[in-house]
C-alpha cells in the first residue's frame, strides 16, 4: 500500500543522517543472501536438500512458539534472532522497503542508540507478544515485521501530518498523497481485521505488527511527549514501492 512519503520544511531539503537504519537493512540482506531462504548459497544444495535446509534454518534463528516457554537452552534468544531472518525475496523486500522509508527519520529523531535499542526491543516485544498468543505452535516465525511496525508506530506519532504516497489497489493503483494520520491508522486496521481473520497459526504474523505498531507508538508518547511533538517532517521522502 504505502510507496513513499514527502515532508515539507522552511530549510532546504536534505536526506536524514541514518546509519543505523541503513546497516540494519545492509544486515538482514546479507544474511539473507547467505542463508537457504535466497537460493545463492550453493552450499544448502537444491530441491529437497534446500527445503529441507530452509527448515532447519528457520526453526534454529526463529521463533517457535511451542518452544519458546519451556527450557530449552538458547530460546529466549530467538525473538532477537528471528528480526535479521527472512523468509522469502518478497518478505525481505517488503520490509527493507518499510524499514527504508520510514526508519530514517525515526533514527534522526531518536538518535543511533536510541533508536537501534528501540527497534531491537520493541521487535523482540513484538514477537514474544505473538508467541504467548499462540503458544501451541510449532511453526517457525521469522522477519523483521514487529519492529518495523514499531518504528511505523512511532513514525505516526512524531510526524503525523508527513506526507505519505500510497497506492491502493481498489483505486487502480493511482498514486494518492495522505497524510500519516490517516494512512498509518488505516494500516493498522487492516492489520487488525487479518489478524482477525487468521485462525491458523503463523502465515503471516499480523498479531506481531499490531503488538509492535502499538509498542511504537507509546513508546513515543512516552519519550518525547506532547512538547516535541513534530508535525511536519523536515526532508523529502526516498523512493520506493511496497510489497502488498
Amino acid at each position: 500500500m504505502i510507496s513513499n512519503w514527502n515532508g515539507t520544511a522552511d530549510r532546504a531539503p536534505r536526506k536524514p543522517s541514518a546509519p543505523m537504519t541503513y546497516g540494519l537493512i545492509a544486515l538482514c540482506c546479507l544474511i539473507f543472501a547467505i542463508g537457504p531462504a535466497s537460493g545463492l548459497n550453493p552450499a544448502y544444495g537444491t530441491g529437497d536438500e534446500l527445503l529441507a535446509a530452509q527448515r532447519t534454518y528457520f526453526r534454529h534463528w526463529g521463533v517457535v512458539p511451542a518452544e519458546l516457554f519451556q527450557d530449552a537452552p538458547g530460546q529466549a534468544l530467538t525473538p532477537a534472532t528471528a528480526l535479521f531472518v527472512h523468509g522469502s525475496w518478497i518478505h525481505l523486500l517488503g520490509n527493507m522497503l518499510f524499514l527504508y522509508v520510514f526508519g530514517a527519520m525515526t533514527e534522526e529523531r531518536m538518535g543511533r542508540v536510541e533508536f537501534t535499542l528501540f527497534y531491537v526491543g520493541c521487535g523482540y516485544l513484538a514477537l514474544l507478544g505473538y508467541a504467548a498468543a499462540n503458544a501451541g505452535s510449532g511453526q517457525s516465525l521469522v522477519g523483521a515485521s514487529g519492529a518495523i511496525s514499531a518504528v511505523l508506530g512511532a513514525f505516526l506519532y512524531l510526524f503525523p501530518r508527513a506526507r505519505v504516497t500510497s497506492l491502493l489497489p481498489f483505486l487502480f493503483f493511482l498514486p494518492l498523497r495522505f497524510p500519516a494520520w490517516v494512512v498509518l491508522p488505516f494500516w493498522a486496521a487492516l492489520q487488525w481485521v487479518a489478524a482477525g481473520r487468521a485462525a491458523q497459526g503463523p502465515g503471516v504474523a499480523y498479531l506481531a505488527h499490531l503488538v509492535g505498531f502499538g509498542l511504537g507508538l507509546l513508546y513515543a508518547w512516552a519519550r518525547f511527549g506532547r512538547t516535541t511533538r513534530v508535525k511536519s517532517a523536515p526532508v523529502p521522502a526516498p523512493e520506493g514501492e511496497n510489497q502488498p
